[in-house]
């Protein structure tokens, strides 16, 4: 079977790994079926998630989504920088459907992948917004506050807290998903800015990080 032909069925005992690490309710895990098989409808004609990462589409890109709900459980305003096909924050937003006022805003630029954003929102019934511009353009712009900013392969450390600092200065915390890298991207980050950070393991993968930055403001030259 070759990675365009896996359908939603044939990821069945990923689906169960993932829920494992991170249980949801029984509506929740509805909604993410129809977001998983609209990702691999859309995956045939255009590259969403790298093909290596298909039969792992639940543990790899699910699952550690969801793990960011348990960091901050009383969220429920949140901000997810350069979304691509959705993560972390469509699952977040499948996640905190029931929830009252919730709500995430989905930031993009790439048209057909913010096309791809909004039928996702449109057939999970998920509390998202999508915004079709740059990360940069959208927290400079926007006017609200956020409970979270998070951003998932995105940018080192250093230029996301440039990016996301708009909506950090604001209240905002930042959750950030990061790799073995993290200590040298932690550690040029402070050359330039004073962090508020603590870390916590990945439920995904033993070798990645979530950094949570409580606060961030750049350090005077």
């Amino acid at each position: 079977m070759t990675l365009p032909d896996l359908t939603a069925a044939d990821l069945t005992a990923d689906r169960a790994r993932a829920l494992a690490l991170v249980p949801v309710s029984r509506e929740t895990a509805a909604r993410l079926d129809h977001y998983v098989a609209l990702l691999l409808d859309w995956q045939s004609r255009m590259n969403l998630i790298a093909a290596s990462t298909v039969p792992m589409l639940w543990t790899r890109h699910i699952a550690d989504s969801l793990q960011l709900l348990a960091i901050l459980p009383q969220a429920r305003q949140w901000a997810d920088l350069g979304s691509g096909a959705g993560f972390p924050g469509v699952p977040i937003a499948c996640a905190l459907a029931d929830q009252s006022s919730a709500e995430v805003h989905l930031i993009e630029s790439n048209k057909k992948k913010a096309a791809f954003l909004r039928e996702a929102v449109r057939v999970t019934g998920a509390p998202a917004l999508v915004h079709a511009e740059r990360v940069a353009d959208f927290a400079r712009g926007f006017r609200g506050r956020f409970d979270v900013v998070t951003a998932r392969a995105l940018a080192p450390l250093p230029e996301l807290l440039s990016i996301a600092y708009p909506l950090l200065k604001s209240g905002a915390q930042g959750l950030f998903p990061k790799g073995q890298d993290m200590d040298a991207e932690l550690t040029d980050a402070t050359k330039c800015w004073s962090i508020q950070a603590s870390f916590v393991p990945s439920r995904t993968d033993p070798k990645s990080r979530i950094v949570v930055i409580r606060a961030a403001k750049p350090k005077r030259k």
